[in-house]
């Protein structure tokens, strides 16, 4: 069952990403040539500083996730019912002041940031961009979190995919008839209403049983508090760029750094859904049996970490073609800086590579024990980047960021590895060395080899054809350094495939797994 659930979040999940990659493409650029670049980093600034009003979720969803992993594995609805209770409890307290957040980021930021743009304007999208958000919080998350944990992301993916679609041809319609760009923003709105609808319904299609006016269960969220502050921590180095450009250099300034970071996240959103197909099997494993939890977790590390670093490096090679191509017209700022890509791509590195590592340290709810570590983390991030700004610009927020992240992904390794796995994290930094030798060596061969991208589709082709290349590469230099790992993972899928043919051809006889 995990398996299945497994590979249907991955399947839908890369699928929803693909559909997303090609629709998201076209707003920007819409918003660049028919409104300016200007209007491109209003918006963008705005849904970064909306980001942050998630923070009222973080908390409590991380923490209830790491609750339910336990619960589901026991089918014990009773407790999964008072972690829900628990869980809708701090919502509905949360969800009036997150309203009331947006209304007041409405009023105050038309009269904080030039924008060339009316202020009922500036008001109109920060409602729109954040209204929706704050209603679906408000009766809809607690149940997307329960989906999450018992390994049902792909009914959240499938959901999310649609409104996705219907609300980026709406809009690009709208931008292509050079519509206010309040209307535009609107579009979002609507359907993030008629999402939470969908979800409605099917909870009460699929899900009669469950309650949330049971009696609460607090103590099992009771490090809402803790995981609030982590997600903090993720949210500066994730969002905080964006604002520190917004208010010390223009606008202009922050569309060329939203241009390459829409690129690399979707990388990020890529990344995060083959992390998230997974992730619930070793947080439910995780309470279970160790041994084998302690292998399916060095496979997914290894094989996880192969991926990132693929992804990255193709990323990487077509980065500055795409961005030539992609900003053609549009003169009014220069996008088209060489060192950007190396900047964003170890900063990224650092972010997901790290993940596996991040994911043993919240299924085992050790929020409270690395908070600290995560403060300190936030602190390099934000004073490194104020400082730094004056002196380098966009480049400056940059390094800040990954001053804080060097700092803060070692120290992941080394407490996940030598407090919860019990073993020294030079196996983790190892696998880091080896990738990043594999990776310097194939960007130093792609630069000798000159590819000629010159138009969208030899980008497209050539990335494909880049990453049926660099994939097996980093995939393989990994399974011949750690055979042992690579003989229990080639079993794994073995048995996989005997499962999936016994069911698509229950008739026929097969060979006996073990």
């Amino acid at each position: 069952m995990r398996t299945r659930r497994s590979l249907l979040n991955l399947a839908l999940g890369l699928g929803s990403q693909l559909v997303t990659i090609v629709l998201s493409f076209f707003i920007p650029r819409l918003l660049m040539v028919n409104y300016g670049s200007e209007a491109n980093g209003l918006v963008s600034s705005v849904i970064q500083i909306i980001a942050y009003l998630s923070l009222l979720e973080a908390g409590v969803g991380s923490a209830s996730l790491q609750a339910l992993y336990k619960p589901i594995a026991q089918g014990d609805r009773s407790s999964i019912n008072g972690i829900l209770s628990a869980t809708a409890l701090y919502y509905r307290k949360t969800g009036f002041y997150y309203m009331l957040a947006v209304i007041g980021i409405a009023l105050v930021y038309p009269l904080a940031v030039e924008s060339g743009f009316a202020a009922w304007q500036v008001m109109g999208i920060v409602l729109f961009n954040g209204l929706g958000g704050a209603i679906n919080y408000y009766y809809q998350g607690k149940f997307r979190i329960y989906l999450m944990a018992e390994g049902k992301s792909y009914i959240d993916t499938s959901v999310v995919t649609v409104g996705n679609i219907l609300n980026s041809l709406l809009r690009i319609v709208l931008l292509m008839q050079t519509a206010d760009i309040v209307l535009v923003q609107a579009v979002f709105f609507a359907v993030t209403l008629l999402q939470m609808v969908v979800f409605h319904l099917y909870k009460k299609r699929h899900y009669g049983w469950m309650e949330f006016d049971r009696t609460p269960d607090l103590a099992a969220i009771g490090q809402k508090n803790f995981v609030l502050l982590h997600e903090l921590s993720y949210m500066i180095f994730r969002n905080t760029d964006v604002l520190i450009l917004t208010f010390f250099t223009n606008l202009k300034v922050v569309s060329v750094y939203v241009m390459y970071n829409m690129v690399f996240n979707i990388v990020d959103n890529i990344v995060n859904t083959v992390n998230g197909s997974v992730k619930f099997a070793l947080g439910q494993s995780f309470h279970e049996e160790r041994s084998r939890f302690l292998k399916l977790y060095d496979a997914y590390e290894l094989y996880f970490m192969s991926f990132v670093f693929s992804v990255l490096t193709v990323t990487y090679v077509v980065m500055l073609p795409f961005i030539t191509l992609y900003t053609a017209g549009v003169n009014d700022t220069q996008y088209v800086l060489y060192w950007l890509p190396v900047l964003f791509v170890a900063q990224k590195l650092l972010v997901n590579a790290r993940s596996s590592a991040n994911n043993v340290i919240n299924i085992a709810g050790h929020f409270k024990n690395t908070l600290s570590r995560s403060l300190l983390e936030s602190g390099i991030n934000l004073g490194a980047s104020l400082v730094l700004v004056h002196f380098m610009g966009i480049y400056g927020v940059l390094l800040g960021t990954i001053l804080a992240l060097v700092y803060r992904s070692a120290d992941i390794v080394i407490y996940a590895n030598r407090r919860l796995l019990d073993r020294s994290p030079w196996i983790t930094f190892r696998r880091w060395l080896v990738n990043i030798a594999l990776f310097a060596a194939i960007v130093f061969a792609a630069d000798r080899l000159d590819f000629a991208f010159d138009s969208y589709l030899s980008i497209i082709v050539g990335a494909v054809l880049l990453g049926c290349v660099v994939l097996p590469v980093y995939a393989g230099v990994a399974s011949l350094l750690e055979r042992e790992v690579f003989r229990y993972s080639l079993g794994m899928f073995r048995g996989i495939g005997l499962k999936l043919r016994a069911k698509l051809m229950p008739g026929k006889p097969s060979a006996d797994a073990s």
